[in-house]
């Protein structure tokens, strides 16, 4: 993984960024069973770039980019708690983390991930909070492998499922 590097993502890294969400959603609804069609409506990709937009020009969150030679391969983000309740204070939130299918299982949502990680503990946060859609089973097991545990959250998901909370404890260094 030599040829992978990562920083903090800018406005300049927006369209690249919305692809591999695209390109790494539509993956996951796919094998989850949902239709091409179910996947997106006519508004998703502007939504997604609204969105990422939003994020990479908060002063409150975080966005990385994972790159390989000119091009944009992974992406998350990352900032205060927006699980209803959640106290920022003490809960940081897993955004989303989203690499191209063509790079799964080479490592790059594990160094995404530990940036999150790192962003909770210079934070002086404890605890970390994301969501997982449930048919996502790969996504589930990664969360897993990284020491979060679903938490009971649940709120509405495409194809009559859910998006499940999990929860992370990180201790200090």
């Amino acid at each position: 993984m030599a040829n992978i590097s990562i920083r903090p993502a800018g406005l300049g890294d927006l369209d690249a960024i919305v692809d591999v969400h695209g390109q790494a959603r539509t993956a996951y609804y796919l094998a989850g069973g949902l239709t091409q069609g179910e996947i997106d409506g006519p508004g998703g990709p502007g939504q997604r770039r609204e969105a990422w937009a939003r994020c990479l020009e908060s002063d409150g969150r975080k966005a990385w980019c994972a790159r390989e030679g000119d091009g944009v391969v992974g992406a998350a983000a990352m900032g205060p708690p927006l699980s209803p309740g959640a106290d920022a204070t003490t809960v940081g939130e897993l955004y989303q983390i989203h690499v191209l299918p063509s790079h799964w299982g080479k490592g790059i949502g594990g160094q995404l991930h530990a940036l999150f990680v790192q962003f909770l503990r210079e934070a002086d946060l404890r605890t970390g909070h994301v969501e997982a859609w449930e048919r996502n089973h790969r996504a589930q097991a990664f969360y897993a492998r990284h020491g979060w545990k679903p938490d009971g959250r649940r709120r509405p998901g495409p194809g009559n499922s859910s998006y499940l909370g999990m929860r992370l404890t990180v201790t200090a260094d």
